[in-house]
């Protein structure tokens, strides 16, 4: 599919360029992209989550009250998970919520990602952008002229690019990666897609 190229100021240059339909015009597998989306999920958390159970808890082993005759259930500890104060049944404990997923899994995720995005029209293809400084101001003029400044936007750019990652890092709105980075859900979860002229050369070359 080609696609026009478009400057920062917004309007279409007399360039396009050719989006391989290998990547962006698959018909998209939505179980890779849920295993995918959902490890990249899982490898976010921290997993230091911890309570302390009955052995932890600090307070005296002393019974409670006699075995028989109060007309009561019988209570041993003060410890007990059943009692205020007292630790915590089969609580929750650090692990570690990794998991691996083939490569191949993870390029047709990636692909039918990008598959989605090329049919709902949400992909910009724009020259590459280039700030001699960090300027936030510099770069939300850019996607103003671009109509994305109320818009959830991925930017993909070819290489590492810190003047331009600087630049957007206080737009809450906006994410930039690299294209040897970008990840199934960075792709979903934006509303549109920003492509630079040398991330599609990188992007192809990876998914292919």
């Amino acid at each position: 599919m080609e696609v026009k190229v478009i400057d920062s100021k917004g309007k279409a240059t007399s360039k396009k360029v050719t989006l391989s339909d290998g990547i962006f015009g698959i018909e998209p597998n939505d179980h890779a992209i849920y295993l995918d989306v959902k490890q990249h999920l899982a490898n976010r958390r921290q997993g230091t989550h911890k309570s302390k159970e009955r052995a932890e808890i600090a307070g005296s082993t002393r019974k409670i009250k006699k075995q028989k005759g109060t007309g009561g259930a019988r209570a041993g500890s003060v410890k007990s998970g059943t009692r205020v104060g007292g630790g915590r049944i089969f609580g929750p404990r650090p692990r570690n919520y990794h998991f691996k997923l083939n490569i191949k899994l993870k390029r047709l995720a990636r692909k039918s990602a990008f598959a989605y995005k090329a049919k709902l029209d949400s992909i910009l293809v724009v020259e590459d952008v280039a700030l001699a400084t960090p300027k936030t101001a510099e770069f939300r003029s850019m996607l103003s002229n671009l109509n994305l400044l109320n818009e959830k936007v991925l930017m993909i750019v070819g290489a590492g690019n810190d003047n331009v990652y600087l630049s957007s890092r206080n737009l809450q709105r906006v994410k930039v990666v690299s294209a040897d980075s970008v990840n199934t859900y960075d792709v979903l979860n934006a509303k549109k897609v920003v492509l630079t002229e040398s991330s599609i050369e990188v992007i192809e070359k990876i998914l292919n």
